[in-house]
């Protein structure tokens, strides 16, 4: 053991200093190579059996002096959104079982345990609030928040017994995660089926429950609220939202708190820390990584980026993330406890979650990664996640045919982290799957869910310490054959690593991080519109969009409204300037639907004489057939009324058809009423394969071969439309764009030309067509 030979005097150096004097020493009986990983082991799983006594004697000693290391001082920091977050805090506490243990974790171990969050989230109730208010998204923040409580705060402020604080925290989980489909009819019928009152206000204290009836009772009274009863929510984001707005003086409406940015961001940290005090949490265990509305973007390796966290996760574009990127309303704020948070830290912790979600959009915030760089002597853990995530962690960038494994997540992190992952962390925990039964993880198989594999050589090439541990819950895996982490088995990790810190020398590793690391001055993007503003303006165009339905329609004007608002509020990437094109939507009756289909069976299209989207009458009949209809005739109106005529000619020779030739001829541009320039119209036409002729601007050909259809410039525009926003809603264009995932050859010079023109079209789109 020749690494502990310069150990510190204290108790576990002192123990780990007797031992090693031993020619076998007990720790080489262990498991595992790395003595991290060995100490690690024996905290979890205690003293192998069939130890000689003395041997066992001596691992105890080390496990006990590990143990009892205090920890009850450290301020610790952990980064992160989400499920992940919350769980290693102190459980999930949207899980049933949680009322079961609500005080373990973190928490228990390290009281002074706060949490910087993820505000990405557009999601759920989340996504709902974002439509009525001017905030941040708080769901996260929400669920870190009642994994925050504490026990012995609980029984300071309230000088509750523990049962008594259990059965607080039983009350409050019931009441937070109370879901509501309909409006609430009453103030008291709401407080009933959340169970506040009833049998509740017995055991609640008095001080928690009178706050929070007070705090409901605001969402019925304030203007400014009440319009969040209209919508699905989940009971707990609409507590802290109430809470937020008790601090803001009532004359300010939330049209007006749009251009009170500086306000609203006040009022969001005094509404949560007040919170957090009332329930029993520290004042700042919760902390927004900024108070700036953000939104998440992800940029595929071939071209489409996709704007929105929860679109991005329903995502199935096919191709490796390339890039994330983290738009913000306003410069990025930090507030000053946030920093003074990092700079006192003892211990920082990157929770695990979803890849791209989670912790790149902090460490995008300016400052935040810089200030954890700065603080040199904190201990500095990432916990990678268990599973791959279909969307974001199923393919590797670096060869997409394997599957991702821990070096990636890695490499992920250091490319889309400003300045990269140097002094953000040194070790790496991860899932030991010795002890998990093969069974188990082919049942996750049968469900798309793959481990993320420790790959521990190219990992120590990064430079980082990988530290594979059991930090899942046993009793889950027992009782419900699931795996996931276990908050008390993590908080006894941490607590190791930290007591071993200062023992043990700095370990030496061979690698050094020269990955694609992203300037650390990089300019952040501010063009996002607050999106209860963007909500609103999706509305004030919907008043004015005509509807024209036919006589046998069962369709109502308000449904298709409804409808069409979901795809403009989902579809963040469609400005509303492409809206200004669509002056309403005609219902055509199946009959008399007198569109040529020779060279497609889309049933809508854009109609440039009265600005009309038309739409089959039978594509009404499905949300998912309507909203490919509209997109695609959306995506044609951008064109606008660009043709001044289109004919196809025969190309004859002789007595031989040689095929066709499609004649394009534009209006003047000052007759054009269409969404690009001249330049940009003409750089799509010759994208499209139209060939311009070098003597009329205003003229394009095409040649068609015999019999072979031809996808017109106008089709092609609101299929790839279609495609670039889902690519699940236009299968038709989908076998076109394949193309670029072929490594093509040098040997077939027409794939290679095939290939560049999909990847301009989509640089076009990207950056013309959706302005990114």
């Amino acid at each position: 053991m020749k690494e502990t030979t310069e150990l510190v005097e204290s108790g576990v150096a002192e123990c780990l200093k007797q031992i090693d004097r031993k020619a076998l020493s007990p720790l080489d009986l262990l498991p595992h190579t790395d003595i991290r990983e060995k100490l690690v082991e024996l905290v979890l799983a205690g003293v192998p059996d069939g130890l000689p006594p003395e041997t066992a004697t001596d691992l105890q000693r080390v496990k006990n002096s590990l143990n009892q290391e205090p920890v009850s001082h450290l301020n610790v920091v952990v980064f992160g959104g989400g499920t992940g977050l919350s769980t290693i805090i102190g459980g999930d506490s949207r899980a049933e079982s949680w009322v079961n243990d609500p005080f373990q974790g973190l928490k228990a171990l390290f009281p002074k345990t706060r949490s910087i969050v993820c505000i990405t989230d557009d999601g759920g109730s989340t996504g709902e609030l974002l439509k009525d208010l001017p905030l941040i998204a708080l769901g996260d923040i929400r669920h870190v928040l009642l994994s925050s409580i504490q026990l012995a705060r609980l029984q300071e402020y309230y000088s509750l017994t523990e049962i008594e604080a259990a059965q607080c925290v039983k009350i409050l989980a019931r009441v937070f995660n109370h879901r509501f489909s309909e409006k609430p009819t009453s103030n008291t019928k709401l407080l009933h089926d959340c169970g506040l009152i009833g049998d509740a206000d017995t055991v609640l204290p008095a001080a928690i429950f009178g706050s929070l009836e007070r705090i409901i009772h605001k969402l019925f009274v304030d203007p400014r609220l009440q319009v969040t009863l209209n919508r699905p929510h989940c009971l707990g984001n609409l507590i802290l939202v109430s809470s937020i707005y008790e601090q803001i003086p009532a004359h300010f409406t939330n049209a007006a708190l749009i251009s009170e940015p500086d306000l609203i961001r006040q009022n969001i940290h005094r509404g949560i820390a007040s919170l957090c005090t009332i329930l029993g949490a520290d004042e700042h265990a919760v902390m927004p990584c900024t108070y700036v509305p953000a939104e998440l973007s992800l940029r595929y390796t071939n071209g489409v980026q996709v704007t929105g966290e929860h679109k991005s996760s329903e995502a199935r574009r096919g191709y490796p993330v390339d890039t994330v990127l983290i738009n913000f309303c306003a410069e990025p704020e930090v507030s000053d406890d946030v920093l003074g948070l990092i700079h006192n830290a003892d211990i920082m912790i990157m929770a695990p979650g979803s890849l791209y979600s989670s912790l790149v959009p902090i460490f995008q915030v300016p400052k935040i990664a810089e200030a954890v760089k700065n603080n040199r002597k904190a201990l500095k853990i990432l916990v990678s996640n268990l599973w791959v995530q279909a969307g974001e962690t199923d393919i590797s960038i670096y060869n997409p045919e394997r599957k991702f494994l821990l070096s990636d997540l890695l490499k992920a992190y250091e490319r889309n982290i400003p300045g990269g992952t140097g002094g953000l962390f040194d070790k790496v925990l991860c899932l030991s799957l010795k002890d998990v039964p093969a069974t188990v993880i082919q049942n996750y198989a049968v469900e798309g869910k793959i481990p993320i594999y420790l790959d521990r050589d190219e990992v120590r090439e990064q430079g980082i310490i990988p530290l594979e541990c059991g930090i899942y819950s046993r009793t889950a895996l027992r009782d419900d054959g699931v795996i996931r982490h276990d908050p008390k088995q993590f908080a006894l990790v941490v607590r190791t690593l930290w007591a071993i810190a200062s023992t043990l020398p700095v370990p030496l590793v061979s690698g050094s991080r020269k990955s694609q690391v992203v300037d650390p001055k990089r300019k952040y993007l501010t063009s996002m519109q607050v999106p209860c503003l963007r909500y609103t303006k999706i509305n004030e165009y919907l008043s004015g969009l005509r509807i024209e339905l036919s006589r046998n329609s069962h369709k109502k004007v308000d449904a298709i409204k409804q409808t069409l608002r979901e795809i403009l509020w989902t579809h963040k990437d469609i400005p509303m300037e492409h809206l200004l094109f669509v002056k309403g939507i005609q219902c055509i009756a199946d009959k008399k639907w007198k569109r040529n289909q020779n060279w497609d069976k889309v049933f809508s299209f854009y109609d440039p004489e009265d600005c009309m989207v038309k739409i089959r009458q039978d594509q009404f009949s499905s949300n998912v057939d309507f909203e490919i209809a509209f997109l695609v005739a959306l995506g044609q109106g951008l064109l606008g009324n660009y043709a001044a005529r289109k004919e196809i000619r025969p190309l004859v020779s002789g007595k031989s058809s040689l095929g066709k030739a499609y004649h394009l001829y534009l209006k003047p541009f000052s007759e054009r009423v269409c969404y690009f320039s001249d330049e940009a119209l003409a750089r799509y036409l010759i994208l499209a394969r139209m060939v311009p002729d070098s003597s009329d601007a205003t003229h394009f050909t095409r040649l068609v071969n015999g019999r072979e259809g031809f996808t017109p410039p106008g089709l092609l525009m609101g299929l790839t439309y279609a495609w670039y926003l889902d690519n699940r809603f236009a299968s038709h264009i989908e076998y076109k764009m394949a193309v670029m995932k072929i490594d093509p050859s040098d040997l077939i010079p027409e794939q290679v030309r095939m290939k560049s023109r999909r990847e301009r079209l989509t640089v076009f789109f990207r950056e013309m067509v959706f302005k990114h």
